[in-house]
């Protein structure tokens, strides 16, 4: 099964245990977040688009980690004019795996990792 999701003004298509990078979503590592904006959901041939979504679908993303892309340098420089700009920025991220894709309205059936464990895993 597949799902056509978009988030931070993109479009993803996703099917379950992907993990994937998109713009930043709130949330801790470890959390379980519903994201509703599902554009079209189906298996094989038996696709369902929405217009502009599928009523009743939604995708269980799990936020596996929050950070930060690459530095990008936008510089500007206008010739013989002594006049330059240099500016750098960095996108945040959030990297998430898809736990499952729900229809007709149901709710996740996994739950959102203990934060105690979440913070073994990273002592570890």
């Amino acid at each position: 099964m597949f799902a056509v999701i978009k988030t931070g003004g993109k479009q993803y298509r996703v099917a379950p245990e992907d993990v994937l990078k998109v713009e930043k979503i709130a949330g801790e590592p470890g959390e379980i977040v519903q994201i509703a904006e599902v554009l079209a959901v189906g298996e094989g041939a038996d696709v369902k688009i929405g217009t502009p979504v599928v009523e009743g679908a939604s995708v269980a993303v799990e936020i596996v980690e929050q950070g930060r892309g690459p530095k990008v340098i936008a510089f500007k420089k206008r010739r013989r004019q002594n006049s330059r700009r240099k500016r750098g920025h960095r996108q945040e991220l959030t990297t998430i795996r898809i736990a499952e894709i729900l229809v007709d309205g149901a709710k996740p059936a996994k739950k959102a990792a203990k934060k105690a464990a979440a913070k073994e895993a990273a002592a570890e």
